[in-house]
């Protein structure tokens, strides 16, 4: 065996990583559009259910974060486009969970009020 000195050693192990680091730089991310496609449906859903009456800030933090993978894509930076169209459609989600609790809470006042309003009656009826 040949005897390899630390300055070899270290150098050829420096030209192993550069090379790596070169070809991992030269991987390509590829358009996250099945992530856009994914918000846009997110956010669109809970506009129907509700979001903008029931939970108006994450619904507007969904579409401005939306409206900004937009533009991230439009600027071919794939990352940060892929990163922000995650994010919108947590918050769209988690704008549909907050107006369907609130429509169920409203739903629960609203029978509570029928309930109460029945035993009056049949209050009423008895004397």
């Amino acid at each position: 065996m040949k005897n390899v000195s630390k300055y070899q050693w270290f150098r050829e192990i420096s030209g192993i990583a550069l090379a790596a680091a070169v070809m991992a730089g030269c991987v390509s991310v590829s358009a996250p559009t099945v992530q856009i496609a994914g918000s846009k449906a997110a956010v669109a859903n809970a506009g129907g259910a509700g979001g903008p009456e029931f939970a108006p800030a994450e619904m507007r933090t969904a579409q401005e974060k939306l409206d900004g993978a937009n533009k991230a894509m439009a600027a071919k930076d794939y990352e940060s486009a892929r990163w922000l169209a995650e994010q919108a459609q947590v918050d769209a989600q988690l704008a549909v969970t907050k107006a369907r609790s609130a429509k169920a809470q409203k739903a629960a006042y609203a029978l509570q009020e029928d309930n109460r309003v029945l035993r009056e009656e049949l209050n009423r009826k008895r004397k």
